[in-house]
């Protein structure tokens, strides 16, 4: 399976469909963008483009809440931003975040994607038009574009032994302690269903309610159990 970004996300090959100041990898598994150390990676990437950015929260909600004390938080001008949101820095903020939501450090949500109701989303990348919109954890996670996750599915990220995450029909250890899923463009997630640490779907995966998937997937898969 290939599990470059270019195979995940070719939108993004497209004009137009490029997001301002991310760089993806090349010829590397796409999941290298979930490593804080490196350089490349989404947290390193973040950290430098709100260097130039700056912070911006201006015209919220006096419910909504903001730590900067990491790093800064900038919402793009004209964001929608529900009422009883907390949000932490460093954080990018270009889609719609709604009621009581937490956005946690190195959070990137392009434009039109969606941060519902009661959702959590943490060091993680909503590419344009992805929608976490109800009751969802997203941790350490690659959203690509059209993907939409059912109310209650979660994207879990941490093994319980705490050992490396693996891609257990591939045969690759990531390297990673942290790692959720990384869903190619148009994937389709249930209501209460959970991506173990370390699932990777493919372009138009659809993922039946109450399923727990694991692995990695080929484009247009359906996983009933």
């Amino acid at each position: 399976m290939d599990v470059t970004a270019a195979a995940l996300f070719p939108s993004l090959g497209k004009s137009g469909g490029a997001v301002t100041g991310l760089r993806m990898p090349d010829d590397e598994p796409v999941w290298i963008l979930l490593d804080k150390s490196s350089r490349n990676g989404l947290a390193n990437q973040l950290e430098y483009l709100l260097q130039g950015l700056g912070s911006n929260r201006r015209n919220l909600h006096p419910s909504i809440t903001i730590d900067e004390s990491k790093g800064p938080v900038h919402i793009v001008d004209g964001t929608r931003i529900g009422p009883g949101v907390h949000i932490e820095g460093p954080s990018y903020i270009a889609g719609e975040v709604r009621h009581g939501a937490y956005v946690r450090s190195h959070s990137w949500i392009c434009r039109d994607a969606v941060v519902g109701h009661a959702t959590e989303i943490k060091h993680s990348l909503l590419l344009p038009g992805a929608k976490a919109p109800h009751f969802n954890y997203v941790g350490d996670s690659i959203l690509g574009t059209g993907v939409n996750l059912g109310a209650g599915c979660k994207l879990s990220n941490l093994r319980n032994d705490g050992r490396h995450i693996r891609i257990h029909n591939l045969s690759m250890d990531t390297g990673l302690r942290k790692f959720g899923a990384i869903l190619g463009e148009g994937v389709q997630i249930g209501c209460n269903a959970v991506c173990n640490p370390g699932t990777v779907l493919g372009i138009n995966c659809n993922v039946w309610p109450n399923v727990t998937v694991s692995g990695a997937h080929t484009n247009d898969s359906t996983l009933r159990e």
